[in-house]
């Protein structure tokens, strides 16, 4: 599947979609890591994954999903910072494990990642754990509560899920825990 051999060309797609931007982007990929790039009719083309979503976000005059304020700009970079350093950068269950862990403390006292504001660190960060979400267990999806809530709010905010897989969380305990 081509999402997942490309996976930053397939979100900056959903990113234009969601956006409600037109299609017509060129997209290409750069070295071994598969960087994104963006192709520019006018000077050098933009490289990497954030660097061109905050250029489409920019585009689509929607500078909000930035942050407004200069502290929520700076948690925003942060996250996506986080997004392809741990998220993108982590391939084996224990650094899973501490990104679902560290995302869940985060997101105890908070809707969103820059707090109580949807932005692009929202969007970014449930295009990179969608593939991790869909293979957890009921009990895993349990055990980081706070991340499956965020997870679910996400996924239903509209235009954000788009064509993928809808994660489904249930809302019962069908079984009992032995302390």
């Amino acid at each position: 599947m081509a999402a997942a051999a490309r996976p930053g060309v397939e979100e900056l797609a959903l990113l234009e979609k969601l956006l409600g931007l037109p299609r017509g982007n060129k997209y290409g990929v750069q070295g071994e890591r598969k960087v994104p790039v963006l192709q520019t009719n006018n000077g050098p083309g933009l490289t990497g994954l954030m660097t061109i979503a905050a250029h489409l976000v920019k585009q689509a005059k929607k500078d909000q999903l930035l942050g407004s304020t200069a502290e929520e700009k700076a948690v925003v970079q942060q996250w996506l910072e986080y997004r392809v350093t741990q998220v993108d950068g982590g391939s084996s269950k224990e650094d899973t494990t501490t990104i679902l862990k560290n995302l869940n403390i985060h997101l105890e006292d908070k809707v969103y990642l820059a707090g109580n504001t949807f932005t692009l660190a929202d969007i970014l960060m449930y295009y990179g754990l969608h593939h991790i979400m869909v293979d957890l267990t009921v009990q895993e999806k349990e055990k980081y509560l706070n991340v499956s809530r965020w997870f679910s709010h996400i996924q239903h905010y509209p235009g954000v899920r788009q064509h993928l897989s809808n994660v489904i969380f249930i809302k019962n305990r069908l079984y009992t825990n032995a302390h």
